[in-house]
Order: C-alpha cells, then sequence, then structure tokens
C-alpha cells in the first residue's frame, strides 16, 4: 500500500485500540485523536494541512470511533475533494447515532453490533490476515465498550478502559505523538497479563508498575519524579516553540500539564535561563512559577486579576477560548498578554 495513513480516532480504550489495530498493519500511519464537537474539525483540518505539505502524493483519512454530524461529514467530503493530493477517506464507527451519515456517504461505514476497534480489526484483517493475539485484544476491548457484562474477558476489559482514562502522564495536546506512543506502550504491556490467573485482577495491581516502567531511565524513583523528569525533557526539547513573553521576562507556555508545582520548579532548574513557567488548563484558569527572578504575583495580577507568592501565583483569563491545537492555544494567550501587559 503506497499510501500514507492519517488515523483519527477517539481518546478512550476503544479510540486508541483501533489506532493499535491500524499499527500492527501498517508502518506509515500519522495518529490524531479527538473528543467530540469541533474538536473533530480541528484535527481535520490539521490532517489536511499536514498533507499539504507532504511529499506524498497518495493518502488515506480513516476516522474511528468518531460519529460525524451531517455537517461535517459534508464539510470534509467537500474539502477532500478540492484537495490537489490524491485522498481516499472512510470512517469506521459503531454509533447509531451516526445512521444519517451512513446512509448519506458511501464511506461512512457503520456497525452498532461491534465496538470500532472490532470493526477495524476485521476490516483490515479480512484484507491483510488475522493476528491471534491482537485478535483476543479486541475482543477484550469489544467486551466492555458495548458492555457484554457476561462475557470472560469483561472484567479485563473494565480494567484497561481504566487504564487508559487513567493515562494523563503525557499531555495529547502539546505531544500527540509522545501520548500515543504512551499509551499503546501501556496497552501492549497490560495484555502480558492477560494469561494470568484472575488477569483482571493482576493487571490491577499492576499498573502503578507498568506507568512507572515507561517514564524510567536508570534510576527508580517516584512516579510523580518520573513523570516530571519526562516531561522537562520533552519541554526543554520543545521550548523554543513554546516560549512566550512578559515585557523583558521570558518563560515557557504549556497547557494542562497537571503537577504544575513539581513540573515547573523542575523545567526551571534544568532551563535557568527562563524566567517563569505559565500553564492554562481548559478552564481557563492559569498557574505560575519563577526561579526567583520575577514576582510572579505581579503577572498574574496584571494579566489574569490574580496573585499569589513571588514564585507561585495563579489567575483567570477570562477572554480564553479553549482549543485543541498547541499554536492555536498559544497564540491566544500571546494576544491576551500583549493587550494586558
Amino acid at each position: 500500500m503506497n499510501y500514507t495513513l492519517h488515523h483519527l480516532s477517539h481518546t478512550d480504550l476503544d479510540g486508541y485500540s483501533c489506532q493499535m489495530v491500524s499499527a500492527h498493519y501498517f508502518d506509515s500511519i500519522n495518529f490524531y485523536n479527538s473528543n467530540y464537537g469541533k474538536e473533530i474539525n480541528e484535527c481535520f483540518n490539521q490532517i489536511l494541512a499536514t498533507i499539504q505539505t507532504s511529499s506524498s502524493e497518495k493518502h488515506v483519512i480513516l476516522i474511528t470511533d468518531l460519529n460525524l454530524t451531517m455537517d461535517q461529514a459534508k464539510e470534509f467530503e467537500s474539502k477532500v475533494s478540492i484537495c490537489d493530493k490524491e485522498i481516499m477517506m472512510f470512517v469506521l464507527d459503531h454509533h447509531k447515532t451516526g445512521q444519517e451519515c451512513a446512509d448519506a456517504f458511501e464511506w461512512y461505514f457503520l456497525d452498532s453490533s461491534r465496538c470500532a476497534t472490532k470493526i477495524t480489526y476485521d476490516f483490515f484483517s479480512a484484507l491483510y490476515g488475522k493476528d491471534e493475539k491482537l485478535s483476543q485484544y479486541v475482543d477484550v476491548v469489544n467486551s466492555v465498550d458495548i458492555w457484554l457484562e457476561n462475557e470472560p474477558e469483561f472484567e479485563l476489559g473494565k480494567v484497561c478502559m481504566g487504564l487508559v482514562s487513567g493515562a494523563k502522564e503525557v499531555n495529547k495536546i502539546m505531544f500527540p505523538e509522545e501520548n500515543s506512543k504512551y499509551i499503546f506502550s501501556i496497552l501492549t504491556k497490560a495484555q502480558e497479563y492477560f494469561t494470568c490467573k484472575d488477569a483482571h485482577i493482576a493487571l490491577d495491581d499492576a499498573i502503578h508498575e507498568i506507568k512507572k516502567a515507561f517514564f524510567r531511565t536508570n534510576n527508580n524513583n517516584t512516579l510523580s519524579n518520573l513523570v516530571s523528569a519526562y516531561n522537562v525533557i520533552l519541554l526543554t526539547k520543545n521550548r523554543e516553540k513554546m516560549q512566550i513573553s512578559y515585557k523583558e521576562y521570558k518563560g515557557i507556555l504549556t497547557y494542562n500539564i497537571g503537577n504544575v508545582s513539581v513540573i515547573g520548579n523542575d523545567f526551571l532548574t534544568a532551563n535557568p535561563d527562563l524566567d517563569f513557567f505559565m500553564d492554562i488548563t481548559s478552564k481557563k484558569t492559569i498557574s505560575l512559577r519563577s526561579n526567583g527572578k520575577v514576582d510572579v504575583s505581579k503577572i498574574a495580577a496584571q494579566i489574569a486579576n490574580g496573585g499569589g507568592h513571588h514564585n507561585a501565583s495563579g489567575g483567570l483569563l477570562s477572554n480564553f477560548k479553549d482549543a485543541f491545537i498547541y499554536d492555536n492555544i498559544k497564540s491566544q494567550v500571546m494576544s491576551i498578554i500583549a493587550n494586558k501587559g
């Protein structure tokens, strides 16, 4: 297959598992993950932008475990039709609310009797061959996603579902590739427990160590410290892209990073030439940390009607509108700072 695959899927166990299936069968894949609403549109536009700048002329856009509205389906089909690259697009979904789209578009496949992971596996395995281990994993996902309580895999599926919903350590907006790598890794590791006695209990007991194993390099540490060290490496690698300014001071902007005190202070220690660390959340709140060079309580008061301490403060950016692409988030914050600074 001489096509580059762009796979957009949901952000739960079923959504990521669809992508694990496609990763099993194809090498050249770009992964995107979205919740419902306008986030789907932003991700789709991001896919088209990637395609336009790609050296490849042939592309496939695969959307799984996401129910498109009729307006979205029409818009996406229209945009694909005017693109100057060769693009095939299809949806594999199981939400019955998509029936109108499935009836209207031949590229929209809907089957509410199976989860999207099973639909995706059945589709690709029919073309490229079955895989017994992958098939067993798909059955686990299917049992919990469509809630088959009497299936033997159901309890194991519940643990896997919790494993994904609790995997917040790598931010998908700032670091989408690393987020996918992390979730794929812990779900792959989880499968090692599928043959254990009382597999769901064995897996549940092992979750903390599974997470630590991903982040651990040389020395062991607490999960919090390991996660912070990992994020500091990512932030340092991307600091030029994420750098912002307030007056003569330089800082870095993160989005929903979590554990701001630990990660923020660790980052500033590793990057002493920067003056402050700012995190904004989807609830419009900001958290600021400093390494002593700037009084962030004054920044918080100036731009966010907030305050706090010299090295730790916060506030609310009431004009901020949540977005799902990091560059869009950063441009908004920079505009607010410019207007209030």
